[in-house]
């Protein structure tokens, strides 16, 4: 088949890997126009599109629907993985088999833009990939595949991407085979969640949370934006913690934040509900670091505060 992949973000990847050396036609990838990025705010393309060059494959950055439209009307299946574009039914229609869409999480929970970072942040048990019929609704398709991946402890938002995007290109593998002999399932209307979009803004360490949360939202904001912590005047940013079971009898009374203990194994700090170990840290302009390295140099002392 011609196949034509909209995609932006780095887990398309695998499949674009796949579809490269399978007997299909990789027709051409649509992604994202350059974006200004850095400290320079200097355009920068997307990760798909520069896999696209590096593997000499035409890439298309449409500026409006009409040119999108132009680009997919005579392939056999569009596939969009993260694109960042809602499609409305026009295009969808316009493809042989229509639009098939690639969507980590198991609908229709988290449904929207950041379905893996909210699955670790809420504690979900599991994960996993689905493929759906796109309509112009956000992540409402049929649903043709799915499958599940559980989410253990040590996993962040950049380890579990890796592991869903190698599971969708698998699942991928599998559904082209299974082209015009579909049988679409409807999503079920109740428990429909909704990923919001990850915004720098959460990246403060909100202290009078209890301890369970704030270790969730470390790993499901890692890579980005990364959570943080201010002590003085220098950010810090937070990479590793987790809760810890700590004799909180003499510490109870402690104000959200402050530092009970320093030491090689880790920087615990009292919460709302709680204690949070930090094991891996980073200071401002510096690499991450593990706590036996940071502690070496670090400035704060028992009884300081962390603010958010």
């Amino acid at each position: 088949m011609r196949i034509i992949v909209a995609a932006t973000p780095a887990v398309a990847v695998p499949t674009l890997n796949w579809l490269l050396k399978s007997d299909h036609v990789l027709a051409a990838v649509i992604t994202q126009p350059d974006r200004p990025a850095g400290r320079g705010r200097e355009l920068k393309g997307s990760v798909v599109s520069h896999w696209a060059q590096e593997n000499s494959v035409e890439c298309f950055k449409p500026q409006d629907l009409a040119q999108t439209a132009l680009l997919v009307k005579d392939c056999d299946v569009l596939l969009t993985i993260g694109y960042g574009v809602l499609l409305p039914e026009q295009i969808l229609n316009l493809p042989r088999h229509r639009c098939l869409n690639l969507h980590f999480s198991l609908l229709p929970r988290w449904r929207g833009a950041a379905p893996v970072q909210r699955a670790i942040e809420a504690g979900d048990a599991h994960t996993g990939v689905t493929i759906m019929q796109m309509d112009a609704g956000l992540d409402t398709g049929d649903m043709l595949l799915e499958e599940t991946l559980p989410i253990l402890a040590p996993d962040t938002t950049a380890t579990l991407h890796d592991k869903l995007a190698d599971m969708g290109a698998a699942l991928i593998v599998k559904a082209l085979t299974q082209v015009g002999h579909f049988r679409p399932v409807k999503q079920p209307t109740e428990g429909v969640t909704y990923a919001h979009k990850i915004e720098k803004s959460e990246a403060a360490l909100d202290w009078t949370q209890s301890a369970d949360v704030l270790a969730r939202r470390v790993r499901a904001f890692d890579p980005f934006p990364g959570m943080s912590t201010q002590l003085g005047d220098e950010v810090i940013k937070i990479w590793q913690a987790h809760a810890v079971n700590a004799d909180l009898s003499s510490k109870q009374a402690a104000t959200p934040g402050t530092i009970l203990a320093i030491s090689e194994a880790g920087i615990q700090v009292a919460c709302g509900e709680g204690v949070l170990c930090l094991t891996q840290l980073q200071k401002p302009g510096g690499k991450r670091q593990l706590v036996s390295d940071f502690v070496r140099s670090f400035k704060g002392a028992l009884g300081d505060v962390f603010k958010a």
